[in-house]
């Protein structure tokens, strides 16, 4: 049985599951918001039904600060019904043993600027995965914007270290691709690489994270996005320590 996120106060902040419709919807206009520019309508899909959604509100003014779902699996046998399915070719992964969890439309308000927010974030999901035995995190760590030429940095650095083991390679499925890892050639600028780099794939890279060789073009959400997976027990122990510290 799987076991969920019970309501939590850090600082300013409560961490919460959503509980009914409205909180549901509440995300949603949240996410078109951050996605399309606008709160007037919501961004919704068949995922959504089968998904936990966690939602971080600011206390002192009750706005939604941030959202992110989650979608559990037993094992890799269960991969192929998440939403990252849909645009890589996952049956390397199908072999996967243990439990996992596919981290989703994770976005902040624009108008929040605060790092704890990303870090409350991933404190609530750290209290998910030790309560629920996950040993596979995973997702689509997104670029803004469908021109990989401003991310050339960021997708050499990743083609030269964070490439995933060949056991569990993704393959291509989308029809519209950036195969960063045969083709581009250049040596990265790490300084460069960093600083357009996604903070959430950042923080996947931070935690020992490896992701796809190539990059799907997604014309309908305008992003450049990668397939990313962290394997817990290769988590480095100072950042278990702190994504420990930050759970409790």
């Amino acid at each position: 049985m799987q076991k969920g996120i019970g309501m939590q106060e850090r600082g300013q902040y409560r961490v919460r599951v959503a509980a009914d419709v409205q909180d549901l919807r509440a995300a949603q206009r949240l996410r078109h918001l951050v996605f399309f520019g606008d709160d007037t309508a919501l961004d919704a899909d068949e995922y959504d039904s089968i998904c936990t959604h966690v939602m971080i509100e600011d206390t002192t003014n009750g706005q939604l600060a941030c959202v992110f779902r989650m979608l559990p699996l037993n094992d890799g046998t269960e991969i192929g019904r998440s939403y990252s399915a849909q645009f890589y070719e996952l049956q390397a992964l199908t072999a996967y043993p243990g439990r996992m969890v596919e981290m989703g439309r994770f976005c902040m308000h624009p108008s929040v600027h605060d790092a704890d927010v990303l870090r409350i974030a991933w404190g609530a999901m750290t209290s998910y995965v030790d309560e629920n035995k996950v040993e596979l995190l995973f997702g689509c760590a997104s670029f803004e914007g469908t021109d990989t030429s401003f991310y050339l940095d960021s997708f050499a650095m990743l083609r030269d270290k964070h490439l995933a083991p060949k056991r569990w390679l993704p393959r291509v499925k989308a029809p519209n691709v950036f195969q960063f890892a045969s083709r581009l050639r250049r040596k990265p600028n790490l300084k460069a690489a960093q600083l357009s780099m996604p903070p959430m794939l950042r923080s996947y890279l931070l935690m020992g994270g490896w992701v796809s060789d190539h990059a799907v073009v997604d014309t309908k959400m305008n992003t450049l996005h990668v397939f990313t997976g962290v394997e817990v027990k290769a988590i480095p122990p100072a950042r278990k320590r702190l994504l420990r510290a930050i759970s409790t």
